[in-house]
């Protein structure tokens, strides 16, 4: 008699969420939100399921630290449309990490999360803070580095 072969589906109970806490502090943006858009979705473990949530937290300090290579500082911008006429606002990158480097970090990630119902739960596991302060202690985050 042949053996078959079941793929195993995971339970969200199943899954152990834990909490990590990364230093951008000199780190590549693209790298940086590649890496922790993989872990925030669960693609670093064995019991991987695509339409589950199976991802850890991530908390993201140092984020005005942040480097981007060659000319991208300057050349990169940031769009936005109030859907008014005339309600474009362009933001460059040195501009943006002046007022919200927060916000930088987040959009590179939520760019490598999928577009769905589930994208938009995984966007909520990522917090960024721009100092080494964040209020997370509880949690007992431990150190990852890529």
């Amino acid at each position: 008699m042949k053996q078959e072969k079941i793929t195993r589906f995971y339970k969200p109970e199943e899954a152990d969420q834990k909490w990590y806490v990364v230093d951008a502090t000199d780190q590549v943006l693209g790298r940086l939100a590649a890496n922790i858009a993989k872990v925030i979705r669960g693609k670093n473990k064995a019991l991987y399921t695509p339409n589950m949530d199976a991802g850890d937290f991530v908390v993201v300090i140092n984020a005005d630290k942040v480097v981007m290579t060659g000319k991208r500082e300057i050349q990169k911008t940031y769009f936005h449309h109030s859907t008014y006429p005339g309600g474009v606002k362009i933001r460059s990158y040195a501009e943006m990490m002046e007022k919200k480097p927060e916000f930088i970090i987040e959009t590179a990630v939520k760019g490598m999360l999928p577009k769905t119902k589930l994208g938009r739960k995984l966007i909520k596991k990522l917090k960024v803070y721009t100092g080494v302060e964040h209020p997370h202690l509880a949690q007992q985050p431990e150190p990852l580095s890529f």
